[in-house]
């Protein structure tokens, strides 16, 4: 009810500025309204809603304060646009959310990228171990496409500045009304220009579902890898006692569940969204209950589930403790410096990359067969002993260290990259705080206006 109101008193002022109804009757039905949100609209409690909530809300006005003033609350208005007003004001909060937390999340990203920006571990393609990397520079990995995440949440901004009241049912109204004071009343950006757009469209639906669906996928995606990495087979990371949870019957387990619930709860919006574009599908181009109710029905749990991945996510990469040693037994334990061993071989000894590669193929299987290690079979190959010092440090850390180009691990790359990325969350926190401020400054202004409006009708009665 609290969405209707707003509205309402928005309607109310911009009518009486139009001067479509009289300031006095606005005042009276202002002066009511408010005291009906302040008794938590108990009135309306034991009343049956036979036709809908905002008639029930409607018929308790004019029964109050009689058809000549309660009745001209509806004046160029529909509950079709009144409908399709009030979601974009219920959006706003959630929209804000996921917005606050998922910017909270990326900021624990880039904290922990710079902790960890050393911390050498491998990178895998299908499972296996593949280059040396960094845990900060994987976690940079994950802010990365997180921030493009986020953008597209923000990016839904647009659709929540355009205002559809004033549309009427579907054909909008003769009445003179200014739709542009009403949007900017309840801080809207602009009037739809189209009325059967306006009432029609809940495209915007889909277009939030989708910018979190894509979220959950990048959401699923590291908690797998972090539930992977917790594994006693591999031992990467470390959870404190407060993010694990413990086993009913075996003593020795330590469960970190919170990445599950990421993993369940970041597909919502997937479901939320075939849901919906399913209900909206086919449907006729006008106002429909499909679309308008049923399909948008489903975006406040994928939201809600969205929002709360976020922020169990950035427990568990705020409070996850990488083991070095692990790390970095399990680099050089998987030859993961063959590739370098090949681009050396390429640059310093003139050698095409594919016969390298060959090269550096050959003596892994032999490595593999002896169980040497990488260095040690560089080490008894004749091309190596030609010049020794081209294949000194093909350690997984100095090769994570040299990995500059291309967006790698090394030092300069990384910064950089962490560098863009902070300015990127900068500006992703500020255009979040002047959508938050302007709809705060709209509901301000509001206020302003009813109390001018109803305490000039007090003074002149």
């Amino acid at each position: 009810m609290k969405y209707i109101t707003q509205v309402d008193r928005a309607h109310l002022v911009m009518l009486s500025e139009c001067d479509l109804i009289e300031s006095s009757r606005a005042a009276k039905l202002l002066c009511a309204i408010r005291e009906l949100e302040a008794s938590g609209f108990a009135p309306l409690a034991a009343r049956s809603a036979v036709r809908g909530l905002f008639l029930l809300y409607e018929n308790y006005l004019i029964e109050r304060l009689g058809a000549e003033t309660g009745g001209v609350l509806h004046t160029a208005r529909s509950r079709n646009d009144l409908n399709a007003t009030v979601l974009l004001l219920r959006l706003r909060g959630p929209y804000l959310k996921l917005l606050r937390e998922s910017s909270r999340l990326l900021a624990v990203l880039l904290r922990r990228a710079r902790d960890f920006a050393r911390t050498v571990m491998p990178a895998y393609t299908h499972y296996q171990a593949a280059v040396p990397i960094t845990y900060g520079h994987y976690l940079a990995g994950i802010a990365s496409a997180l921030a493009r995440d986020i953008n597209g949440v923000l990016a839904i901004g647009v659709d929540l500045g355009r205002c559809p009241l004033g549309a009427g049912a579907v054909g909008g109204t003769s009445f003179p009304i200014h739709t542009a004071r009403t949007a900017e009343l309840l801080g809207f950006e602009a009037p739809v220009t189209h009325s059967i757009d306006a009432v029609a469209s809940r495209d915007f639906i889909l277009r939030l579902l989708s910018a979190a669906t894509i979220m959950g996928v990048t959401l699923s995606r590291l908690a797998t890898d972090l539930l992977t990495w917790t594994t006693a087979e591999f031992g990467f990371l470390e959870l404190p006692d407060q993010l694990v949870g413990s086993s009913s019957m075996m003593p020795q387990k330590r469960n970190p569940f919170l990445l599950e619930h990421v993993q369940g709860r970041s597909s919502s919006a997937l479901g939320a969204f075939v849901n919906a574009a399913t209900a909206m599908h086919a449907k006729p181009f006008t106002n429909s209950i499909s679309v308008g109710t049923e399909a948008v029905s489903h975006i406040w749990p994928a939201l809600q589930n969205i929002t709360e991945a976020t922020v169990l996510a950035r427990l568990v990469v705020a409070g996850a403790k990488p083991i070095p040693e692990a790390m970095l037994e399990r680099a050089e334990r998987g030859y993961i410096g063959a590739t370098e061993f090949a681009n050396r071989l390429v640059t310093r000894q003139g050698m095409p990359f594919r016969n390298a590669h060959h090269t550096a193929g050959a003596l892994i299987s032999e490595a593999i067969e002896n169980h040497d290690s990488l260095t040690q079979m560089i080490a008894q190959w004749p091309g190596a002993k030609e010049c020794p010092s081209s294949f000194a440090g093909l350690d997984a850390a100095s090769v994570a260290r040299s990995s500059v180009h291309g967006g790698g691990p090394g030092d300069a790359s990384l910064q950089s990259c962490l560098q863009n990325l902070h300015a990127e969350w900068v500006r992703l926190t500020r255009a979040r705080r002047e959508q938050e401020d302007r709809w705060t400054t709209a509901e301000t202004a509001l206020g302003a206006a009813v109390s001018d409006l109803t305490s000039k009708e007090t003074v002149n009665s």
